[in-house]
């Protein structure tokens, strides 16, 4: 599933890569165009560390389940 992040991730900073060098195409960089660049790349890293935090979960979630499944096999058996 690391993957998917990864893809999700290159997609994000791609998108404000082109929204960077469209307020750069005029040529000036004014300190609007720098807060906007800082608030994209913030909230690319939020997202980023949301999907990280979502696959931890799956994870965990799936390891669970999975030793469930195994403990009940267990008392089933005896």
């Amino acid at each position: 599933m690391r993957d998917m992040s990864d893809l999700k991730e290159k997609a994000r900073d791609a998108k404000t890569d082109a929204k960077e060098a469209w307020r750069r195409a005029d040529g000036v960089e004014s300190l609007d165009d720098k807060l906007a660049n800082a608030t994209d790349r913030a909230k690319d890293k939020v997202a980023d560390a949301g999907d990280e935090l979502h696959e931890e979960a799956d994870r965990l979630s799936r390891d669970i389940a999975y030793e469930e499944g195994r403990a009940d096999e267990m008392s089933r058996s005896r």
